[in-house]
């Protein structure tokens, strides 16, 4: 069974993570492997923890708004 680790900052909205474990479900689907043998973790990361370019994603990233 195929567990997918998913990282992403953690102000993202609750929809848009139903919307990201169906997607990749359905590309699991897609392969062959039945939904119920998928499972998604996402792991939520403060943007002032994550660096991009050698800064803090939010400092770098101010203006990114998540969906």
């Amino acid at each position: 069974m195929p567990i997918v680790h998913v990282y992403m900052w953690s102000e993202v909205s609750r929809k848009a993570k139903a919307k990201i474990i169906k997607g990749i479900t359905k590309v699991f689907e897609e392969l062959g492997i039945p939904p119920h043998a998928v499972e998604v973790v996402i792991q939520e990361v403060p943007k002032e923890n994550w660096g991009v370019e050698g800064e803090q994603a939010s400092e770098k990233l101010k203006e990114a708004k998540p969906p």
